[in-house]
C-alpha cells in the first residue's frame, strides 16, 4: 500500500507539474468524414439572436440566444454550415451550388452570413439560418481564391490570379472597388478588426497592405520568398502574422511596416494562421499535419496538437479563445480546447 502510495504521488506531481505545463491543452471533439474528401478551409462565428418579445411582456423577459457556427468548405464542392452546442458538431445545411473545390469561407462579423469561393471562379454569399443563396458575386474570368467580409458586414473582399483584390457589395452582387496589389496571384488576405487595414499575400512571396478607407497601398511587406498562404491581424489591430510555403510564420508591426519576429518550428509550409481574441496567442497548421499555438510575447510555440493524420488546411479559434477549429485533408474536423 506504502509503494502504492508512493506511485500516486509520483504520478499526481507529474500530472500537476505537466497540467502547469500545458496548461490543459486537449482534444474536445473530433468529426471524421465530416467532408467526403479533404477538407481546405473553415470559419467560426457566433450568431444572437433575440427572440420575438411580446408586448405586454417586460423587455427582460427573453434572453439572447447565442450559437456557435462553424463552416467548412472542401475538395468535394460542398460547403457544410455546423451548429457547435455542448461539444457536439451537429451539420445545419450542406450547400452544394459549386460546382468545384471550395477553397475558401468566411463567416461575416455578425454570423449571419456565409461567403465561399470555389474554383469554379465562383463567389457565392449564403444565409447561415435559412441556408438559402442570397447574392452570387459578379466576378468575371477570374480565379477567386480567399474570401473575407469587412468589418461592417457590407462587402465580401477577394483576391485573384491577376493580383487584384476586389470589394463586391454583399447586397447587389456587384464589384465596387478594385485594389491593384502590384503582384502575382493574391493567394491570401486578412482585415483588420478596426477596418483600417487590409493585407494581401502573393505567391511570389509578397505582402501588400491597403489603408481600406482611402483604397490606397500603403507599405509593401518583403519577408517570405515564397506564396503567402495566410495573414491574420491581431484584435488590436497592431500586427500582422503571416504564414508561408517557406515553413515560417513572421510577425509584422503594420503602422510601422517593421519585422518583429520570424517563428520556426514547422517542418513544411504554413498554410493557416489565426489569431486568439485574447491578442497574446495565435495558432498555426501545416502540411506536417500539426496544429502549433504561439505565444505572442515570447514568440514561442506553447503547444502542439498532433492529431491530424495529413496536411492541416486552416485552423480558426471561436470568439471566447478558448477553443480552436482545424481541418485536413484527412477529411476530419477537431475542435481542442485551449487554457484562457
Amino acid at each position: 500500500q506504502a509503494y502504492n502510495c508512493l506511485i500516486h504521488f509520483y504520478k499526481s506531481n507529474f500530472r500537476q507539474k505537466n497540467q502547469h505545463h500545458s496548461k490543459m491543452y486537449a482534444l474536445h471533439t473530433k468529426k471524421e468524414s465530416a467532408h467526403s474528401d479533404g477538407i481546405w478551409c473553415c470559419d467560426w462565428a457566433r450568431v444572437s439572436t433575440q427572440p420575438p418579445t411580446k408586448a405586454d411582456q417586460g423587455e427582460t423577459s427573453s434572453p439572447e440566444v447565442v450559437e456557435d457556427i462553424l463552416a467548412t468548405g472542401g475538395i468535394d464542392d460542398v460547403v457544410r454550415i455546423w451548429s457547435y452546442k455542448d461539444g457536439e458538431l451537429v451539420v445545419k445545411h450542406q450547400l452544394t451550388d459549386h460546382s468545384l473545390g471550395v477553397v475558401s469561407v468566411a463567416l461575416s462579423p455578425d454570423g449571419t452570413k456565409l461567403a465561399s469561393s470555389s474554383l469554379d471562379s465562383v463567389i457565392l454569399v449564403w444565409d447561415t439560418d435559412t441556408g438559402k443563396r442570397i447574392a452570387a458575386m459578379e466576378t468575371g474570368p477570374v480565379d477567386a481564391w480567399t474570401v473575407v467580409f469587412t468589418p461592417d458586414g457590407q462587402f465580401v473582399v477577394s483576391g485573384s490570379h491577376t493580383g487584384a483584390v476586389s470589394l463586391y457589395s454583399v447586397e447587389t452582387g456587384k464589384m465596387e472597388f478594385t485594389l491593384d496589389s502590384k503582384s502575382k496571384f493574391t493567394l491570401s488576405l486578412a482585415i483588420s478588426r478596426d477596418g483600417k487595414y487590409l493585407a494581401s499575400g502573393a505567391i511570389d512571396g509578397i505582402i501588400a497592405v491597403f489603408d481600406l478607407n482611402t483604397k490606397k497601398m500603403l507599405h509593401t511587406l518583403e519577408g517570405h520568398a515564397m506564396p503567402i498562404r495566410s495573414l491574420a491581424f491581431s484584435p488590436d489591430s497592431t500586427k500582422l502574422i503571416t504564414g508561408s510555403d517557406d515553413g515560417q510564420i513572421k510577425m509584422y508591426d503594420i503602422a510601422h511596416a517593421t519585422l518583429l519576429a520570424t517563428m520556426s518550428g514547422h517542418v513544411s509550409w504554413v498554410l493557416a494562421v489565426s489569431f486568439s481574441p485574447d491578442n497574446e496567442h495565435f495558432v498555426s497548421s501545416s502540411c506536417d499535419g500539426s496544429v502549433k499555438v504561439w505565444e505572442v510575447a515570447s514568440k514561442q510555440c506553447v503547444h502542439t496538437f498532433k492529431e491530424h493524420s495529413d496536411q492541416v488546411w486552416g485552423v480558426k479559434f471561436n470568439k471566447e479563445g478558448d477553443r480552436v477549429l482545424s481541418v485536413s485533408d484527412d477529411k476530419t474536423m477537431i475542435v481542442y480546447t485551449v487554457p484562457v
